[in-house]
């Protein structure tokens, strides 16, 4: 029994030096992250230069009330055909409260057609929550000649 026993300590003894190695290593969860050291400061890029222009013209202006928010829709005239991927690009709200969109679109990649008004026509729309909206007294939609308003 004496030399088991003395087996059993040597053996607890090798296990236990043993254990000393896993503190350092990827098994140990508690140090797969290390903790926070100075660093220079990272300088973000300016903001992102949006490749699309302004629409032409903007021809209507509608703010409809839903449940939740509020829908602000806008129709645009632009002088050819192909004209694609149209939005309603927010802007920071001004200090008299007023929300003014830049309505964006894409220019068509080669020569298009003229043809009549309304096939040069595009409508966008986007959603306002009520949060957002706490604030708003007035939404202006923005073109390259004009833009249109509405106030509360």
């Amino acid at each position: 029994m004496y030399l088991s026993r003395r087996h059993l300590v040597l053996g607890l003894a090798v296990a236990l030096a043993g254990c000393g190695g896993v503190r350092d290593s990827k098994l140990n969860p508690f140090n797969w992250f290390r903790k926070s050291k100075p660093r220079e400061t990272i300088v973000l890029p300016g903001e992102k230069v949006d490749a699309r222009g302004l629409v032409d013209t903007v021809l209507t202006l509608a703010v409809e009330p839903i449940p939740g928010g509020a829908i602000v829709r806008a129709r645009g005239q632009l002088p050819v055909q192909g004209y694609w991927q149209a939005e309603l690009v927010p802007q920071p709200l001004t200090e008299d409260g007023s929300l003014v969109y830049e309505f964006r679109i894409f220019p068509p990649p080669g020569r298009t057609d003229v043809n009549t008004p309304q096939s040069r026509q595009v409508d966008v729309a986007s959603y306002i929550s009520d949060v957002k909206l706490q604030n708003v007294r007035e939404i202006v939609v923005q073109g390259a000649t004009n833009a249109r308003a509405s106030r509360r």
